[in-house]
């Protein structure tokens, strides 16, 4: 059944509940990976979506291997990896004789990556969004690369206009972060033309679900009566079920050299009308300080829309279940996103 079709349900009772929603697979999928076989190796499965996203695959094609690789200093998280039939790795990213060991596949999903803790520590950052990029992309030049990157490689754009477009220059604003990541798109570009290594560059713009995420950071806020800060006034968010999808998805349309591609949800949200809807549901009024400003960290998903379909989860459903989840006091990752964050300083 493809997601589009599927019953989306009122609520989650629970993280199990919440993940296995979000990682049924739908015939779209299927279809696509049918179209890029072999095994998926899963570099920094470790995150916020990965496990998620490993899952997912596993469940398009049981046939399949799918490796996950991280450092696992999460707890618990190799065991939950492994009871879904995810093949698990150890290994340090920066170290490239640990990359050269890992099993050569031909489809990666390059997840790693670093933003928060930033700011005292821009060494590192570029280390691991620009040096590590180079050598995963030199490791695996034989493989279609499917790299994670973020709407941050773009300018300050007029949120009026729609997001900008896969043609708009990636000349951030500064930042270590925000340039790091430029940086990591033209590893994975040098070394596509050198080796002609087909791939894709998603330009992801706020994944959610309700245990993290631009909703789940106002709605806490409006809940708790905690003042929103306004100046970066408008967001694009996607639930992470169809991100996943997407990304996924994205292994059947890889370029040679690789592209970049903005993934998220297809409207520009405004954070004081956001928190007006959280306002509604728990009968508490928002509390605002600042004013919005005329530009922001913005995507226009119009190529991804017209190659993979609209998302299946709509806005206003994501906003139902954040509100649930919050108000239940289910759990949080404790992971802002810091979108309102303007000076570039993760």
């Amino acid at each position: 059944m493809d997601a589009a079709a599927r019953a989306l349900p009122e609520s989650f009772r629970d993280e199990a509940d919440l993940e296995d929603f979000m990682t049924q697979p739908s015939d779209l999928l299927r279809a696509d990976l049918a179209k890029a076989p072999g095994d998926i190796l899963i570099l920094g499965v470790g995150g916020k979506m990965g496990p998620t996203l490993a899952r997912l695959a596993k469940r398009a094609d049981p046939s399949r291997r799918v490796i996950g690789v991280a450092r696992f200093s999460e707890e618990g998280l190799h065991k939950k990896l492994r009871s879904w039939d995810i093949e698990c790795i150890e290994a340090d990213l920066l170290d490239r004789a640990g990359i050269a060991k890992l099993p050569q596949s031909p489809n990666v999903v390059f997840m790693a990556g670093r933003k928060f803790g930033s700011s005292g520590a821009e060494h590192l950052t570029w280390a691991m969004n620009a040096h590590v990029p180079a050598m995963v992309a030199e490791n695996f030049k034989d493989s279609r690369i499917v790299a994670f990157s973020t709407g941050c490689v773009y300018p300050y754009v007029d949120v009026t206009k729609g997001g900008a477009t896969e043609e708009t220059p990636a000349v951030p604003p500064p930042g270590a972060y925000a340039n790091s990541c430029v940086a990591r798109e033209a590893m994975f570009e040098h070394f596509s033309r050198k080796f002609s290594t087909p791939g894709r560059t998603i330009r992801l713009n706020y994944a959610i679900d309700m245990r993290y995420g631009v909703l789940h950071d106002v709605a806490s806020k409006v809940y708790s009566g905690k003042t929103i800060e306004l100046a970066a006034g408008h967001v694009n968010v996607i639930w992470q079920g169809d991100a996943n999808a997407m990304i996924l998805r994205m292994l059947a349309h890889c370029t040679t050299p690789t592209s970049a591609i903005n993934i998220s949800g297809p409207e520009t949200i405004s954070i004081r009308w956001l928190a007006g809807e959280f306002g509604k549901r728990f009968g508490k009024e928002p509390k605002f300080a600042g004013k919005e400003a005329a530009d922001g960290w913005l995507v226009n998903t119009e190529k991804a829309r017209r190659l993979l379909g609209e998302p299946a989860v709509p806005l206003e459903r994501m906003i139902g279940w954040t509100a649930d989840w919050i108000s239940r006091g289910a759990r949080s990752l404790g992971k802002e996103t810091h979108y309102d964050t303007r000076d570039g300083s993760f």
